[in-house]
């Protein structure tokens, strides 16, 4: 399957809400699975308090699923939470991919 969208989504924890972003996204993993239209999805952690997520889509249908499914939704009830602002969500080209 060749890809050519993604989503490059940056988060900042919120002080001493590290470890507790950290094992909301490596949980996010299971959603992820269940979405047929994802390619690939990454959480990463960029620093002591940033992190981020890259996901890859075949097709601009399933870039907007991923965007109205369930990993959105439970990052939404959780940002208030966790997060210092409101996830950067940029859409993105891939050029590249192996």
């Amino acid at each position: 399957m060749t890809v050519t969208l993604g989503l490059l989504v940056r988060l900042e924890a919120k002080p001493g809400k590290e470890q507790a972003l950290a094992e909301f996204l490596a949980a996010g993993r299971e959603l992820a699975v269940a979405e047929e239209q994802t390619v690939t999805w990454y959480a990463c952690r960029l620093s002591e308090r940033e992190f981020a997520i890259f996901d890859t889509f075949a097709a601009e249908e399933g870039r907007r699923a991923h965007l109205e499914g369930e990993i959105a939704k439970a990052l939404g009830n959780v940002a208030g939470d966790l997060l210092v602002r409101a996830p950067e969500i940029t859409p993105v080209d891939v050029l590249a991919a192996k």
